[in-house]
């Protein structure tokens, strides 16, 4: 009598598909799982280069900003090129140039006098210090091509002892001056003021009381030949440091 092969009931394939179907959930698990960690591992390794390079970056950004500040020069007070000492006073001034750009004075890193102020003009620009203090006394311009040189004088001589008096030219600051007027100045402490012509440049920082020829004055005259504008000589610049007045 012939074996017939017993079919297998509905439970049997029953179980049969419940552990197909755990042993693929198991694989998708296993998958998941490593495609998971190999994610992480990329983008772990990404971001550590990343890390290690901003951090490169900023150091070396940190250092050049170091290097640049430790040669990059000091600045002074008014700019000048170096400090000056103790109880002295820091200034550095400019005549005007031409009858277009108006001169500057600075004391102390202050601008006393400029263009940009607004309070300089045509003649000769004129400021007034407290020589113990520094504190500005007043400051005044004095148009010596049109004007009247009768104000200029009367001003010179209220002028108080221990005044430090700083003076720039603008356009011409000669044509009206008197020798009352340049007697004045040089009292001052100015030399070349007897020698100041028609558009001659000229700065020059001297003292009301003071016993010998001040150190700080600079003069450039008008000379066709040798202008560096038509009509004009170039800027004439000056800085330096004032010895401050003791009692």
């Amino acid at each position: 009598m012939p074996l017939t092969k017993k079919r297998p009931s509905f439970g049997d394939v029953l179980e049969s598909e419940k552990a197909k179907m755990r042993v693929a959930g198991a694989a998708k698990l296993v998958v998941a799982v490593a495609v998971f960690l190999l994610t992480f591992y990329v983008i772990s390794q990404v971001f550590e280069i990343k890390m290690d390079a901003s951090l490169g970056n900023l150091f070396a950004r940190s250092a050049l900003d170091s290097a640049i500040r430790s040669t990059k020069p000091p600045r002074y007070k008014c700019g000048i090129s170096k400090a000056c000492p103790e109880k002295h006073f820091a200034f550095k001034m400019a005549s005007g140039a031409a009858n277009v750009v108006g001169p500057k004075i600075c004391l102390e890193d202050n601008v006393l006098m400029s263009g940009v102020k607004n309070n300089v003009g045509r003649g000769i620009n004129i400021a007034l210090v407290n020589g113990k203090t520094g504190e500005v006394i007043d400051t005044k311009f004095f148009d010596m091509w049109g004007g009247d040189v009768a104000p200029f004088i009367e001003f010179l001589k209220t002028i108080q002892d221990g005044t430090v008096v700083l003076m720039a030219t603008y356009d011409d600051g000669a044509t009206k001056l008197t020798d009352e007027a340049r007697r004045l100045i040089a009292e001052l402490g100015s030399t070349s003021i007897t020698s100041l012509g028609f558009r001659d440049n000229w700065v020059f920082c001297g003292g009301k009381g003071i016993k010998t020829k001040s150190p700080f004055e600079q003069h450039i005259k008008n000379n066709k030949e040798t202008n560096k504008y038509e009509g004009w000589p170039e800027v004439v610049e000056m800085e330096g440091c004032i010895p401050q007045k003791q009692d």
